[in-house]
């Protein structure tokens, strides 16, 4: 097979049958103002030839090209690929397509994969930022040539996009007020990186849960994770292994990290949850299939990605300004789901 074979245009078909370029195409698209005889021609050419319609050439010729954009840090968590999920159950009935890029926690793959979705000139990008951080005048650049810019889970403040978010201070206030209910004292908190602000976010859950009862924040039981997740094990055994370790760990970056936590302990024999309680977050699928079953928070993600394509295509209907959305922040509320692992009484 000749891999460097010219794809067919309409021009070749033109040439084939002696037509015009638009006669060809007007019969492609079944222009009224062509006659039966010379569609059904040009149709017949087209598919002995292997022709296929440039659906981007034409969607750009109308003024946009029906395909969104989405930048998430990875594909390999059912939260993004949930997200990713409900945002294809709203586009396949608009006939949108979607570009998925994956930035693997890389601020600079995700500049990149930023600014290849504004060279595809997408009609609006979706972003769930990294954990690397950095510079952020590659999202204003979104806004300065136009195209909508939706931001997710992980959003930055100071650029102003329609986000969708969890409440994620409550969430986990809610988690750890859970753990103390079923007789945990010394709660650690493994947290993510902190110049995220749903990390933040999240360690203040935590912390206004233990106040709220009257238990001392113990900063040696606060440990940021990051987001490499090499280190986990480790950073897990150094809280095990304190003096006066905790029994209780709330695993807020995410359910890996929890995943982690269980297999540490299992190695230590520390029994979950009679020594041990633990709590992750996002609600992965194997915290339903692990020994014990782990209680997590679950986000939501088919029905934040329902939300965020909703709320564009919603915009789009009430505006005669296609490159505009509303410069607002939606809440969508996590649940805790309780299983084996943090049910001591």
């Amino acid at each position: 097979m000749d891999l460097k074979k010219k794809r067919v245009t309409i021009y070749d078909i033109a040439r084939a049958l002696n037509l015009t370029a638009s006669t060809v195409s007007r019969s492609l698209n079944n222009n009224s103002r062509i006659n039966e005889d010379t569609r059904k021609l040009v149709i017949a050419k087209a598919r002995e030839m292997n022709y296929r319609a440039n659906s981007l050439a034409s969607n750009l010729r109308k003024g946009k090209s029906q395909t969104i954009g989405i930048v998430v840090p990875r594909i390999n968590q059912s939260f993004f690929s949930n997200v990713i999920a409900g945002i294809e159950s709203i586009t396949n009935e608009k006939k949108y397509n979607l570009i998925i890029c994956q930035a693997n926690e890389s601020h600079e793959k995700e500049v990149k994969s930023v600014n290849t979705l504004i060279n595809q000139h997408v009609d609006c990008i979706v972003i769930s930022i990294s954990a690397e951080g950095g510079d952020y005048t590659h999202l204003q650049n979104v806004i300065d040539h136009q195209i909508p810019l939706i931001q997710f889970d992980r959003v930055v403040d100071e650029v102003e996009s329609l986000k969708i978010v969890n409440n994620n201070e409550e969430a986990s206030r809610e988690a750890v007020e859970h753990l103390i209910a079923a007789g945990y004292k010394k709660i650690a908190l493994l947290a993510g990186p902190q110049n995220l602000h749903i990390f933040r976010d999240r360690k203040a859950g935590y912390i206004k849960a233990l106040r709220a009862h009257k238990i001392p924040v113990n900063n040696n039981l606060i440990l940021d994770a990051g987001s490499n997740n090499e280190n986990d094990a480790d950073l897990i055994r150094k809280l095990l292994t304190l003096p006066e370790p905790p029994d209780a760990i709330f695993a807020s970056r995410d359910d890996f990290l929890a995943l982690g936590v269980l297999e540490v302990a299992n190695d230590l024999n520390i029994k979950v949850p009679e020594q041990l309680g633990i709590c992750g977050y996002s609600n992965e699928n194997f915290t339903r299939i692990t020994t014990p079953s782990l209680t997590t928070i679950d986000q939501h993600g088919v029905d934040m990605g329902k939300t965020i394509a909703q709320t564009y295509f919603d915009g789009l209907d009430d505006k005669s300004d296609e490159t505009a959305v509303d410069v607002k922040t939606i809440s969508i509320k996590p649940q805790l789901v309780v299983r084996a692992s943090s049910q001591r009484k």
